[in-house]
């Protein structure tokens, strides 16, 4: 597979990936946490670095440099997701206190605040409301992220390199 193809099947998966987390909040309605946004955010940036590389059909070097961006928007990532998965394994007497929701601390509170709380993730983030084959929405996002991540590697070293080989 070329590079070009390489990024836009990434590029679907993240848009897929983030049409489901839509899906689930607006029409089954889990409300997602301030962690769960940042993942969101995570995905976003590995989608838009994937579809930047596929609309450029980058050269050898190009590759390289947008295999790094992946691995490093999947990086992030998958630190919230992990962040999360550790507040979902901590006992119920040490989960952190429930707080407003991200649309309310948006419009109450100055941003630096909010991207705090964020990261630092609330008692909302340490419920596990859905599983699939035993795992829960942040365990899937650090399988996909931790994929990405892969694939950004091998993208920085080689995979999905444009140049022919030599007869």
């Amino acid at each position: 597979m070329n590079g070009r193809a390489l990024f836009a099947l990434v590029f679907v998966v993240c848009a897929g990936l983030l049409g489901v987390a839509f899906y689930m909040e607006y029409v089954v309605g889990l409300e997602p946490c301030p962690l769960c946004w940042l993942q969101r955010f995570g995905f976003m940036g590995a989608g838009l670095v994937s579809l930047a590389a596929a609309l450029h059909g980058p050269g050898q070097t190009g590759m390289r440099v947008y295999g790094l961006l992946l691995a490093l928007t999947s990086g992030a990532g998958l630190g919230m997701a992990g962040r999360q998965l550790w507040l979902q394994s901590l006992p119920a007497d040490q989960v952190p206190a429930c707080g407003p929701s991200v649309d309310y601390m948006l419009e109450v509170f100055p941003l630096s605040e909010v991207l705090m709380t964020a990261l630092k993730g609330t008692g909302d983030c340490a419920a596990v409301v859905w599983r699939f084959l035993g795992l829960s929405i942040p365990g899937w996002s650090a399988v996909f992220f931790a994929l990405l991540i892969v694939l950004g590697v091998l993208t920085l070293f080689g995979l999905g390199s444009n140049k022919k080989p030599r007869p």
